[in-house]
C-alpha cells in the first residue's frame, strides 16, 4: 500500500495550498492571489466535494497505482535489454531443456521457498511436453543459510557433472523440511555424486561469485522475491500456472 500515500497525500494536501494567505503574495503580483476570505472557501469546497464524493480519492490512488506499475514495466523492460546476455547466456547458469531451444525461459528461485516448490511440476511438464524449450536456472537463495547451502551445492554439481544439475535440483524442489548441509551431501549421495568433491567445489569462490552475481542482476531486474520468470523479453514475478507459462513460450515464440 505506500505506493499508494503520495496521491493521498496530494489530495489532502490542497486545503493547504489554497489557504496560504494572500499578504504572502509578491505586491508585484498581478492580483491573481486569493484573498484569506477567498481561500478559506475554496478549502471548504474542497473538503466538502471530498467528502461527497469519497470515491475520487480511491479513484486518485488506483490512477497512481496504474501509472507506478507501467512505469515499472517499462524499467523492467529497458534492464532486459541493457542485461540480456546476463540474463540468458551466462555459462555459470545451469540449461535444463533444448540447449538450441527457439525460446528461453528464465527462472530465479529459492530452494526454499514455496511457491518455487509449487511450480516446480509445471516446468517439468513444460520441458516434457516442449522440446524447443532452453530452461535457465538462477539460483536466488534470498531465505536463509539452508537456501545458500542448497543453491552451492546444485552449482557444484552443474561444475562438476552438469547432466546431473537437473535431477538434482527436482531432488531438491522435492525435498521436505531443511535443507542442511547433511541433508544436501546425502540427497547428492543417493543419485551416485562423491559428496567430499561436491563439498570442496562448493567452497570455491566462483561459486559464490555467481551467486551474489545473480541477486545483483535480480536486483538490476527490480526483482524483489522467487520465483521470478522471464520468457522471452517479458518478465513476470511470482509464480504461475501450466497455461499462463505457455502462453509466455507461445506469445515469444511468435515475436
Amino acid at each position: 500500500m505506500a505506493p499508494l500515500a503520495p496521491a493521498l497525500a496530494g489530495l489532502l494536501a490542497l486545503p493547504l495550498i489554497f489557504s496560504q494567505p494572500a499578504a504572502a503574495a509578491d505586491p508585484a503580483a498581478t492580483g491573481t492571489a486569493l484573498t484569506s476570505e477567498q481561500a478559506k472557501a475554496v478549502e471548504d469546497l474542497v473538503r466538502q466535494y471530498i467528502l461527497d464524493h469519497p470515491e475520487t480519492i480511491i479513484e486518485s490512488m488506483q490512477n497512481f497505482q496504474i501509472r507506478q506499475q507501467l512505469a515499472e514495466q517499462e524499467a523492467a523492460a529497458a534492464a532486459l535489454v541493457t542485461y540480456r546476455e546476463e540474463v540468458k547466456n551466462d555459462p555459470s547458469s545451469p540449461v535444463a531443456g533444448n540447449p538450441e531451444g527457439d525460446v528461453t525461459v528464465v527462472e530465479f528461485f529459492d530452494y526454499r521457498c514455496g511457491y518455487c516448490k509449487r511450480v516446480f511440476p509445471t516446468i517439468q511438464d513444460l520441458l516434457k511436453s516442449d522440446g524447443n524449450v532452453r530452461y535457465v536456472f538462477k539460483e536466488m537463495p534470498i531465505l536463509g543459510p539452508d537456501s545458500v547451502t542448497a543453491s552451492r551445492a546444485a552449482l557444484a554439481v552443474w561444475s562438476l557433472q552438469p547432466e546431473k544439475y537437473f535431477e538434482f535440483h527436482a531432488a531438491l524442489m522435492e525435498a521436505p523440511g531443511t535443507l542442511d548441509e547433511e541433508q544436501v551431501l546425502a540427497t547428492a549421495e543417493k543419485l551416485g555424486l562423491d559428496p567430499d568433491e561436491l563439498k570442496t567445489a562448493m567452497a570455491k569462490p566462483e561459486i559464490q561469485e555467481t551467486i551474489e552475481r545473480n541477486l545483483a542482476l535480480a536486483q538490476a531486474l527490480a526483482i524483489q522475491g522467487t520465483p521470478a520468470f522471464i520468457v522471452g523479453d517479458v518478465l513476470t514475478p511470482g509464480a504461475i500456472d501450466g497455461d499462463q507459462l505457455r502462453e509466455l513460450v507461445a506469445a515469444a515464440r511468435k515475436s
